[in-house]
């Protein structure tokens, strides 16, 4: 009898072919992460007071930096996988086959959105706390990208939830397997195996509802939110990249990773500790882009200098007209109309008949 109850199945394939377009479980991913996070990370920038539509502006520049950043990072921090005998260097260049850093990604990313910051005029920490939690999802969605690809998982299990592996096969290119095809469904020798992905997708979604949660709570401000999110994430990364058994460099015993996520702990919890010293959130209207058209770009608080009541706006003031009596002359000449007999040609103007009349 199986020492394991049940087991999470891997995926046969990570990519599919419509026609001669493949299309890619791992870019399907990053992309859905991408616009995940652009719409929540609007959503929370103009709840903040800022200006519709900067976050899709900024993700102009950071995107496309953090793209470049990522594979930069997995490049520099793994480059026996493209530049030694019998690799294919033009492969660093293949995103499409999965490897990104994500402080590559985040740290070149964040040049991007400074450059588009400054275009705008609106302060990056602001803006960094308006996305934050939906950078941390993004992650989350791009790990299933890699449980498509079947890659960075763990040592063997017997736990309920291990996940299966299996052989994949690329008759066109077998040393390429990321793009074949498990027939057959084969398990490698390790299988059952920890499904890393999962605990981070699942530590990832913990941290964005840990970010949502203090910055309602504290009203953080100054960068201080996206330092939580760093923070966070870093710890879950930590253990998780431990129970990893692909093939990473070490430093001292420990993954490459292990030590970034350290040193980024550390300095996160440091910036958190020393922006809260700036006092509170940005105000409203610094979070205003200089090349925002109309005043109805500009948040006014009620019960500020500009604010007007409801209906005010552009509605002229109304005047009597001319030919109607105003109230009080009429009120001062009831009493003689009354006795001015019906057949008077200086008699008021007769009343509109009602029912009761």
């Amino acid at each position: 009898m199986s020492a394991y109850l049940a087991t999470i199945p891997s995926p046969d394939r990570g990519v599919w072919h419509l026609g001669p377009i493949p299309l890619r479980a791992y870019a399907l991913c990053i992309i859905a992460g991408i616009i995940v996070a652009i719409w929540w990370g609007e959503r929370r920038w103009v709840a903040r007071g800022g200006t519709k539509g900067t976050v899709i502006d900024i993700a102009v520049f950071a995107v496309p930096f953090g793209l470049v950043g990522g594979r930069l990072y997995h490049v520099i921090t793994d480059p026996e996988l493209y530049f030694t005998e019998g690799r294919n260097p033009w492969n660093a260049f293949a995103i499409w086959d999965g490897g990104l850093g994500i402080w590559g990604a985040i740290a070149l990313g964040a040049v991007g959105a400074l450059i588009a910051c400054r275009r705008k005029g609106i302060p990056l920490p602001a803006m960094a706390d308006a996305v934050a939690p939906g950078i941390v999802v993004a992650q989350a969605i791009g790990r299933i990208g890699n449980y498509f690809n079947q890659e960075l998982y763990g040592a063997h299990t017997d736990l309920p939830w291990g996940l299966e592996v299996y052989q994949r096969f690329n008759p066109e290119d077998p040393d390429n397997l990321l793009n074949g095809v498990a027939t057959g469904h084969i398990p490698l020798p390790e299988s059952p195996v920890h499904p890393t992905f999962l605990y981070e997708l699942i530590w990832n979604l913990l941290v964005a509802l840990l970010v949502v949660w203090a910055d309602r709570k504290f009203k953080l401000g100054h960068g201080r939110a996206f330092a939580l999110y760093v923070a966070g994430y870093t710890v879950g990364r930590g253990w998780i990249e431990m129970m990893r058994t692909d093939t990473a460099n070490h430093i001292l015993g420990l993954r490459v990773n292990v030590w970034t996520s350290i040193l980024l702990f550390l300095a996160a919890v440091t910036y958190f500790v020393l922006a809260g010293r700036r006092g509170p959130r940005e105000a409203p209207e610094t979070l205003v882009s200089k090349d925002a058209v109309g005043p109805d770009e500009v948040p006014v608080a009620a019960g500020e200098p500009g604010a007007s009541e409801v209906g005010s706006v552009d509605e002229p003031e109304l005047e009597p007209a001319a030919d109607e009596p105003e109230p009080a002359k009429v009120a001062a000449d009831a009493p003689a109309a009354v006795d001015k007999p019906a057949s008077s040609e200086a008699a008021a103007p007769e009343p509109k008949k009602t029912d009761e009349s």
